[in-house]
């Protein structure tokens, strides 16, 4: 008390009155920021976890009126596997794995030649967390990919779901990027969105055929099964979505995965 009651004695104008002030209210504000956020982080976690949840059931078109997220994800199964091989990683978490932290940890992260790089995403994590949706008997109804690609300004993230046929697309949607709003930032309009599903992913040779196009075929043609019209006035961000979808479903991606799924490799 001796040392407040000096400090508070000395004059207004003293510079080391001035200090002291400002270190104690530094310190007091330190500690109550870094306070709130180990107070919140559980919280912020949470939210986060929610957040992803939601996501997944949307995309998987599993949401229902009146059916909370939490019940509705009880129909997913969380999987994690090795990218290189398409099997299934045992020894791994997927509640806690976190595959955008292992894509910038030297130890878990593969980084890819320009030749592969065509989502410009620079290095990708070792392994992947797959989401999986069955039914009562436990059969296979629907896959869901993590998928992240660059646009025009951004780093797109989002959720692919697939049939069970690994081949047929059942939505395509991204919960994170920065780009264009009314340009690129369509990706979010729901017509655009509709647009993908029914489509395939690959011909009847196994070969990645699905695109994104200025010019798609009418939907008479046998090809437009595999074509997307591309968003009017973001080709950059058009483009990147192509991209993407090409990397994730190709052999530094998912494809492994998928080729077993396709060939009755099972989930």
């Amino acid at each position: 008390m001796s040392v407040i009651s000096d400090v508070l004695a000395l004059p207004n104008d003293s510079r080391k009155k001035t200090y002291i002030v400002a270190f104690v209210l530094c310190l007091i504000c330190s500690v109550a920021v870094s306070s709130a956020a180990v107070l919140l982080k559980p919280v912020q976690d949470k939210n986060k976890q929610l957040d992803k949840q939601q996501n997944i059931v949307a995309i998987a078109g599993l949401a229902q009126e009146g059916v909370s997220v939490n019940e509705a994800f009880k129909q997913v199964e969380a999987k994690v596997i090795d990218l290189q091989t398409g099997e299934y990683v045992d020894n791994i978490d997927p509640k806690t794995f976190d595959a955008r932290a292992a894509a910038v940890d030297p130890k878990q992260n593969v980084v890819l030649t320009k030749e592969q790089d065509i989502a410009s995403i620079k290095r990708r994590a070792k392994y992947a967390t797959v989401y999986l949706v069955k039914d009562g008997q436990g059969q296979l109804q629907k896959i869901i990919l993590p998928v992240s690609g660059y646009g025009l300004w951004s780093t797109l993230h989002g959720f692919l779901a697939l049939q069970a046929d690994a081949n047929t697309i059942v939505g395509l949607g991204f919960y994170e990027h920065a780009e264009t709003p009314g340009l690129g930032g369509e990706i979010d309009n729901p017509n655009w969105k509709a647009q993908w599903v029914g489509k395939k992913l690959f011909d009847e040779q196994g070969q990645i055929a699905i695109r994104v196009t200025k010019a798609a075929v009418p939907d008479s043609d046998p090809r437009a099964v595999y074509e997307v019209d591309a968003l009017s006035g973001a080709t950059l961000t058009s483009n990147g979505v192509n991209n993407l979808v090409h990397f994730w479903v190709g052999p530094d991606g998912f494809g492994p995965y998928l080729q077993k799924l396709r060939q009755g490799g099972g989930a």
